[in-house]
């Protein structure tokens, strides 16, 4: 999938770039604006969460192709560090594919630093259509 097509507008507004697209592995990059900070001026942790959803459920569409759909069944994400500017890379990996269930891990890192932002894991069902 083209990095170029994935254009849709809540990703567009978090201010997500698709830098790679597989069913394998998805990397984005996105910056800490100020319209995503929470009241004490650092990036909300719904933004975090986010951005965990969006590129877990790019990564299990892909893989899963046009045999079905996935949705997003759980998601939980852990804060290691708050930032409130800079640019960030999160990259997504599966954990697991199955037949009726995957599991991606989505890291975000601090691009200044390297250092580990948040770390979040989504579990989507695979939908398949009824024969």
């Amino acid at each position: 999938m083209d990095p170029a097509t994935m254009t849709d507008p809540f990703s567009a507004y978090i201010g997500l770039e698709y830098v790679e697209l597989t069913g394998s592995r998805v990397v984005a990059t996105w910056a800490a604006k100020p319209e995503l900070h929470q009241p004490y001026g650092i990036v909300h942790g719904g933004v975090h969460c986010s951005v965990v959803e969006s590129m877990g459920s790019v990564g299990s569409a892909l893989w899963l192709g046009d045999k079905g759909q996935c949705v997003g069944v759980n998601n939980n994400t852990d804060f290691y560090r708050a930032v409130r500017e800079g640019t960030l890379t999160s990259t997504a990996t599966p954990l697991h594919q199955g037949r009726s269930q995957q599991v991606w891990v989505v890291e975000t890192v601090s691009d200044a630093d390297g250092k580990v932002i948040a770390r979040g894991q989504l579990r989507v069902q695979n939908l398949y259509p009824q024969a």
